[in-house]
């Protein structure tokens, strides 16, 4: 008899289905097709069956690297497991609520990167003190010195993921869900980020990563799920599924 797991969960996923349904010009089906639904019989409705029945359970202090193609449901999922996204059948359950930093993530265009920080901050249950404080090691952590007096207009889309990566992971979270912000930036960005990381895991934090980089899957991540076409493929060791994928995609590129 196998020896009882004592750890805690942190994400259960059961039989999660994700299903949407889209137009044939390919916009989200809100309600009939048209005014009065007049253009019902010219516009084909399809559907999309993007997660088909996943289940895995997650534990406190794990890091979980998410890979698979291109549509492949990984984003579909973790949006869902942030409770953004509606499933269609099954079960979600967490033991805290989850924070999605994704590369979509809102930040506030008009206003400077500093201003940003503070709203961000307070928006992640900072007291104004605490946001104040956060200022200095957030700039510091996405190396934006001389850039965090400027309108977040004036930003590149790197720059912009990275205040969003330094103002999310600024503090502990007990559930952090990462979706290619890595991807954005320089190795010296992406070795502070990793490292972030695995703090947030050895403080009993649960993480995951979804992302394309190989590379950043291995350095960081202590368990790794492949999703190919909405099917759960494989979930295990980090180099065994890794080269699992990078075999049947006939590649060993890791970065």
């Amino acid at each position: 008899m196998a020896a009882t797991d004592n750890r805690k969960p942190a994400v259960v996923v059961d039989d999660v289905h994700i299903v949407y349904k889209v137009y044939a010009s390919g916009k989200l089906a809100t309600g009939d097709a048209g005014r009065n639904g007049l253009l019902k019989k010219k516009v084909k409705l399809r559907e999309v069956h993007a997660v088909k029945g996943v289940s895995f359970t997650i534990y406190e202090g794990e890091s979980i690297g998410l890979i698979g193609s291109n549509g492949s449901g990984k984003s579909s999922l973790m949006r869902a497991v942030a409770g953004l996204t509606p499933i269609d059948q099954g079960n979600i359950y967490a033991s805290a609520r989850p924070t999605l930093l994704g590369v979509g993530a809102a930040l506030l265009p008009k206003l400077s990167g500093e201003k940003n920080i503070m709203i961000g901050g307070m928006a992640m249950g900072l007291d104004r003190k605490s946001a104040q404080a956060s200022l200095e090691p957030v700039t510091e952590f996405a190396g934006l010195q001389d850039f965090i007096d400027l309108p977040m207009r004036t930003y590149s889309s790197g720059m912009s993921a990275r205040l969003r990566f330094a103002i999310a992971a600024y503090r502990d979270h007990d559930i952090l869900i990462i979706d290619e912000a890595l991807a954005v930036g320089d190795s010296a960005f992406r070795k502070r980020s990793e490292a972030r990381m695995r703090e947030l895991r050895d403080t009993a934090g649960t993480v995951f990563l979804v992302s394309h980089s190989m590379k950043s899957i291995l350095d960081t991540c202590n368990r790794v799920i492949w999703l190919e076409k909405g099917v759960l493929r494989m979930d295990g060791d980090p180099q065994t599924v890794v080269d699992a994928y990078n075999a049947e995609n006939g590649s060993d590129i890791i970065d």
